[in-house]
């Protein structure tokens, strides 16, 4: 149904990689042994931390991590030098977040205290920055109450995405959560239709979307996992007329999101 048309992170030569790195990366990097620790004791809102060394002080950064709900990456040392260049990095790198993650709790109560049905976006592996930052953008112009990434195989809260998000992932909680599956089962638990886009699915005008709603918008090149697409509700496609078949998947996800708005605003 929709497709990556932004470039993934194989895509870039090694100039664009270069000044992605010079002026992206630099900025948001914690490095050294002792920075991390304490930017974990401060409880920074950190992304991920990317480890090459062994022994007892790394052991600890990554079970301080894990407490902290942050994702530990172990890498070569020249991955840790891709990332810092020349910059002396102790065989660790932070790398911190341009927003604090919510959780699911939060996104509900949220709503709760607007007066309104849960409206919630799932992004099922969306890997690419580019199209993470769009859906935020669009799902905080469409009042959505937040939007859930799994932790892994997905894009996370870094610059690129505040960049991409024109500022509006600080604003839009995000939740990262371990299990995707398990908190569909919760929020369909509490009443909260789950609806997920695919082309197999019926017309999306055809939907009810006035109630509790939460749209899954699959990776940009398989879709949605086979285990997520059995737990929707419902599948939902958009209708293709011209000679490309696909869409990109922030573009869609924007579709989606604000034919909801449409009935949501529609008092008859």
């Amino acid at each position: 149904m929709y497709k990556n048309i932004f470039k993934s992170e194989n895509d870039y030569t090694m100039n664009d990689k270069k000044s992605l790195h010079d002026s992206e990366t630099n900025e948001n990097l914690i490095l050294g042994k002792n920075p991390v620790m304490e930017a974990l004791k401060a409880e920074s809102p950190i992304d991920t931390i990317y480890i090459s060394g062994s022994g007892t002080i790394f052991s600890r950064i990554a079970s301080m991590a894990k407490e902290n709900g942050v994702v530990v990456k172990n890498v070569n040392d020249q991955k840790l030098r891709q990332m810092c260049g020349s910059a002396a990095h102790q065989g660790v790198i932070a790398v911190c977040a341009c927003a604090e993650y919510s959780t699911v709790e939060e996104i509900l109560d949220a709503a709760q205290e607007k007066g309104h049905d849960p409206f919630i976006i799932i992004c099922d592996s969306i890997e690419d920055p580019h199209n993470l930052g769009a859906i935020i953008r669009t799902a905080e112009a469409a009042g959505a109450d937040g939007i859930i990434i799994p932790k892994r195989r997905s894009a996370s809260l870094n610059q690129t995405v505040h960049k991409t998000s024109a500022g509006a992932a600080s604003w839009m909680p995000v939740a990262r959560v371990s299990n995707l599956a398990s908190v569909i089962d919760e929020l369909k638990s509490r009443n909260i239709w789950i609806y997920g886009t695919d082309a197999e699915g019926t017309d999306y005008t055809s939907a009810d979307l006035k109630g509790g709603i939460a749209f899954v918008i699959g990776s940009e090149g398989a879709g949605m996992g086979k285990l997520i697409k059995e737990k929707c509700d419902f599948l939902l496609s958009l209708p293709m007329n011209g000679h490309v078949n696909s869409l990109n998947a922030s573009v869609a996800a924007g579709i989606f999101m604000y034919e909801a708005v449409r009935q949501r605003n529609n008092k008859e």
